[in-house]
């Protein structure tokens, strides 16, 4: 294990992107004093020696040196300088090493291509930029690649879309260490919602629905008062007075994800919260999220989440010690 399991090394370079370092420095950087338990501690890490010029022109000044990753829990890849540029071999082994020690390595955008070129992802399902997933899928055939998500979670390996899904994916991140609440509060700090589930579509061709974004916005809100409720997709097209095919089409094109997935998602991240801040059964919370039986919200929710709900509210619950370093699901 790492020396500082609760250290975030973030990779600066030469020809840095300046948006993803920042996102990654924000969401590990930046002080939580609202927060009563030890919060990620970070370091910059040069892949390259002498001056260091992101776009823009600033310079950057790191903590240190490739040295850093073999001291990390977690590494951050922002989108790499070129698609096309080598990657140093020095860092092609400190990242393997890395990972042979058990660090968790998120790319953001076409860092996944650094990731590539270490051969980690063989035979994994990752995904990049809309724009470049074909282009990775023909350079690295072993990678399996799916260019249609927001972000792709592999255990240690955590590939993100273009650079604001990379928010959803550290946000991610934050909610495997320490729970939906406490991710939920950084995304406010951010002013925005809720960090997206990473089966969304990172690319919706027609942004503009042919149906108002109030009226499917008070159908949501609909649903999620009654999330209580075994709600299927034509309830909800019945309240939109549409026909289900028609529901079916114009949500997915506006919101980038069926109705049905939606659903899912939200039934989840009620769960969640009622994992975290109540003592309640897991009966009654699987009957609370519309869930017809305990045993499929406990399939459900191991599938999405990674664990059992009695895991999760151990580690979240009400009454459990914040983790002293981020403890992983």
């Amino acid at each position: 294990m790492p020396t500082h399991p609760n250290l975030v090394a973030i990779l600066a370079y030469d020809g840095l992107c300046t948006f993803e370092f920042g996102i990654a420095v924000e969401i590990f950087g930046l002080a939580r004093p609202e927060f009563d338990f030890p919060w990620y501690e970070h370091a910059i890490a040069a892949v390259d020696q002498g001056p260091m010029r992101a776009m823009g022109g600033i310079q950057v000044l790191a903590d240190g040196g490739l040295e850093l990753l073999a001291e990390a829990r977690t590494i951050v890849i922002p989108g790499w300088r070129d698609r096309h540029a080598p990657v140093p071999p020095a860092l092609i082994a400190a990242l393997r090493q890395a990972h042979d020690r058990g660090a968790r390595l998120l790319s953001i955008c076409s860092g996944v291509f650094v990731l590539a070129a270490s051969g980690l992802l063989d035979g994994h399902r990752a995904t990049t930029h809309w724009r470049y997933a074909a282009e990775l899928a023909q350079r690295f055939p072993a990678i399996e690649v799916d260019p249609d998500v927001l972000y792709v979670d592999a255990g240690q390996l955590i590939t993100s879309a273009g650079s604001a899904a990379g928010i959803d994916a550290c946000l991610h991140l934050v909610a495997r260490d320490f729970g939906t609440q406490i991710a939920n509060a950084v995304a406010r700090r951010l002013v925005m919602s809720p960090q997206r589930t990473g089966g969304q579509a990172q690319f919706i061709p027609t942004p503009v629905s042919p149906t108002p974004r109030s009226d499917l916005s008070r159908v949501m809100q609909w649903a999620r008062e009654r999330l209580h409720q075994p709600l299927e997709v034509r309830d909800l097209a019945s309240e939109a007075a549409m026909s289900e095919r028609t529901f079916l089409r114009r949500f997915t094109e506006a919101s980038g994800q069926s109705p049905k997935a939606w659903l899912q998602h939200e039934r989840l991240a009620r769960a969640r919260e009622l994992l975290e801040s109540t003592h309640e059964h897991t009966e009654q919370i699987a009957q609370r999220c519309g869930y017809r039986s305990v045993e499929s919200f406990r399939v459900a929710f191991r599938s999405v989440v990674g664990v059992p709900p009695s895991v999760y509210r151990e580690r979240f619950g009400r009454g459990s010690n914040p983790p002293l370093y981020p403890a992983p699901l």
